[in-house]
């Protein structure tokens, strides 16, 4: 479970709102368009070409139908609707949504360390993710270690090595090829020895083919589960929102095999749509636990649904 709170996050609001600018700006341009002025008459036309800036947004198909269907119940008696009504019924859907998987779960029983596992295919920035996350944990007082777990991918250890330095945390590696694991075996043995108290797992993107990779994953849960209890008690997916729905497509190959319980949504500061967001949580069920917006370490803040739906219709 997340340790960490939005609102002790210094600039929390404007970092967010500085990160789906750009989305915000289009989106609050399109709907002045679709509108044609403060009020109008909500015709099916204006609901259609309201569905079309919700997908243009990365929301994506299925989730921009279900939001307009609402609006379109909620504006069904009213003669016009203005802008800031068509917001306000914007912001109370997406909440509705975001918030239906926001709860934290309570902490899972079992032993120490608490491990948590990083998933994602190759370039999503999980191994800048888990330097963050592991400084974070470090910063609130925890005693952190890291396993380099990725074994196949060439120097994957080597830049691991380098933010665990940066971070201030241990880090248990072994050669490149080496059963990942037996790595995480050594990690946890490592971690009782030296009373660590988290234990954060990268873990391989990519090997010979899907099939192989789940395995892998899955034989990786089992040793953590045999060595402590109730491990893994957290599995972070790491999704790089510039790939779009893209990320839903990975999101459902992981959840299969995984367990995954928290999503962590990357570089949204920059190409991205920020709506991916929005339909990773409606799509999938699964919470956003937190988001990237920069290279910096304070830049992987815990996610507000309240935070993003404000940033994200910033306007009236």
């Amino acid at each position: 479970m997340s340790i960490f709170n939005y609102r002790e996050e210094k600039g929390y609001f404007q970092r967010m709102k500085e990160a789906l600018k750009f989305t915000a700006e289009d989106i609050s341009e399109q709907i002045g368009e679709v509108l044609g002025g403060k009020e109008s008459p909500m015709s099916e036309e204006h609901l259609e070409d309201l569905e079309a800036i919700l997908i243009s947004a990365d929301i994506g198909v299925r989730t921009s139908g279900r939001i307009i269907d609402k609006i379109r119940q909620e504006t069904r008696e009213l003669r016009v609707v203005t802008s800031h009504k068509l917001r306000r019924l914007m912001r109370s859907e997406l909440l509705n949504i975001l918030q239906s998987v926001d709860s934290e779960a309570p902490p899972a029983d079992g032993g120490r360390p608490h491990t948590i596992l990083v998933v994602g295919v190759n370039g999503v920035g999980k191994t800048t993710t888990i330097g963050k996350l592991a400084r974070r944990y470090r910063e609130k007082g925890r005693q952190v270690l890291i396993c380099a777990a990725d074994t196949f991918r060439a120097a994957a250890v080597e830049q691991l090595a380098i933010w665990a330095d940066r971070a201030g945390v241990d880090l248990v590696k072994q050669r490149p090829g080496a059963d990942p694991a037996a790595v995480l075996f050594d990690a946890i043995a490592a971690c009782k020895a030296r009373a660590k108290d988290v234990l954060i797992v990268d873990t391989a993107g990519r090997l010979h083919n899907k099939a192989n990779l789940m395995a892998e994953l899955e034989k990786m849960r089992r040793v953590a589960g045999r060595e402590v209890e109730g491990a893994p008690h957290e599995v972070h997916l790491i999704l790089d929102a510039t790939t779009g729905q893209n990320g839903l497509v990975q999101a459902r190959e992981f959840l299969k095999t995984t367990g995954v319980t928290g999503i962590i949504v990357t570089k949204l500061d920059g190409t991205a749509k920020g709506g991916i967001v929005v339909a990773i949580a409606k799509e999938m069920g699964i919470p956003i636990q937190y988001i990237g917006v920069g290279e910096k370490p304070e830049d992987l803040m815990p996610f507000s649904a309240e935070a993003y739906v404000e940033s994200l219709l910033a306007g009236e």
